[in-house]
């Protein structure tokens, strides 16, 4: 009895097939229908492309797997086969496939990935990394991505800020690629893409704040273009990780009109602290004048206390008189001595006393002139 032949069933992957739309609601009705029939024929195209691209990577695989130890077995039997004047088959066919080894083999890093395109197309699960594998030519074209962070200096840029000063800045940058497909993929070159959009942002950022912010908010425009930048490359597999700015440079007029500037600002805030210390010292020597008028023993005690403080640093003897306030202070102070000195009897000793007092006070007064003469001279 004949057996039915069984059917053949090729499985192709859904990502390679676009889903047919469901519905169509834009343009004429021939128009929908002309739409249908182009997509079904693309849906169509894109199931004969897999097939054949299935069909070509299986020979292509047979073909290098087979044939490399066929033609080494060929040329090891033929001893004419690397002479120079004989032309052999089997040497092309060797060359060839240690061409397509020595092609083939991939060595991927630790911090790399592989992105491999199989004819134009990326498969699902090609990016691979790190060890070793092999890549079919002609069928296989394999990309290797860097995913360590990368330091990128932007040159100095010319920026208008907005109060209309022309100051010279360049900054760094530090990024790296967190996605290898997309990186690849989206974008021709990520990295040269990267640095002028980084080269504009700066430009476009500085552009809107003043000299000022500039020199004292590094650190919030740093963020805000770091925030813009990251936003901007995801779509290209890149992160942005910090952005620093180096150095502000100043025409040469300006720099010389802001020094001149904080000096001004320098001297007059030295003479405000000044005037105020001056202020603060007449206060105080108002206040002591007032104590001291009250009290003119404490007036008395502070010459003492002068001169003392004068013999001591120079180390030389003042003779001064006796003040006759302070005698006349010390006599008013025991009024009844006196008068029991004059009920006794004795107003003469009292009397010479004080005549005592006056002479030797008088005689003190000329010695300390002629002292002081001497001094003069």
């Amino acid at each position: 009895m004949p057996v039915a032949p069984k059917s053949f069933a090729l499985n192709i992957p859904s990502s390679i097939i676009p889903h047919r739309p469901k519905e169509l609601n834009y343009g004429t009705k021939s128009q929908q229908k002309l739409l249908l029939t182009f997509h079904e024929m693309s849906t169509g195209n894109r199931a004969l492309s897999g097939v054949c691209e299935h069909i070509l990577y299986f020979l292509s695989y047979t073909v290098f797997v087979l044939f490399l130890p066929v033609s080494v077995f060929i040329c090891l039997k033929d001893k004419n086969a690397f002479s120079i004047s004989g032309s052999s088959i089997s040497e092309a066919i060797l060359l060839m496939n240690l061409r397509w080894l020595c092609t083939g083999r991939k060595v991927v890093q630790e911090y790399e990935r592989a992105v491999i395109f199989r004819l134009g197309r990326v498969m699902p699960g090609s990016m691979k990394g790190p060890g070793i594998f092999l890549c079919l030519p002609c069928v296989e074209e394999c990309f290797m991505v860097d995913l360590r962070t990368i330091t990128f200096d932007i040159p100095p840029q010319e920026i208008l800020t907005k109060d209309s000063v022309t100051v010279s800045v360049d900054a760094v940058i530090y990024y790296k690629v967190f996605d290898a497909m997309i990186s690849v993929a989206n974008v021709e070159n990520a990295h040269h893409s990267t640095r002028l959009l980084a080269q504009t942002t700066l430009r476009n950022v500085l552009g809107t704040k003043r000299l000022s912010e500039i020199l004292s908010e590094r650190d919030v425009i740093s963020s805000s273009m770091q925030s813009v930048l990251d936003d901007a490359t995801e779509a290209w597999g890149i992160k942005v990780e910090r952005v620093e700015i180096k150095d502000v440079r100043l025409p040469v007029q300006l720099q010389r009109a802001m020094a001149a500037e904080a000096e001004a600002t320098r001297e007059a805030r030295a003479k405000v602290i000044q005037a105020e210390g001056e202020r603060k010292a007449s206060r105080a020597l108002r206040e002591a004048s007032l104590m001291l008028n009250d009290k003119p023993v404490a007036l008395q005690l502070r010459y003492l206390q002068t001169l003392s403080g004068i013999a001591a640093e120079h180390h030389s003897t003042i003779i001064f008189p006796l003040p006759i306030d302070l005698t006349t202070s010390f006599l008013m102070s025991n009024p009844a001595q006196s008068m029991k000195s004059g009920i006794n009897g004795h107003p003469t000793a009292t009397a010479a006393t004080t005549t005592t007092s006056t002479a030797t006070t008088a005689t003190t007064m000329s010695s300390c002139n002629n002292n002081s003469s001497d001094l003069n001279v």
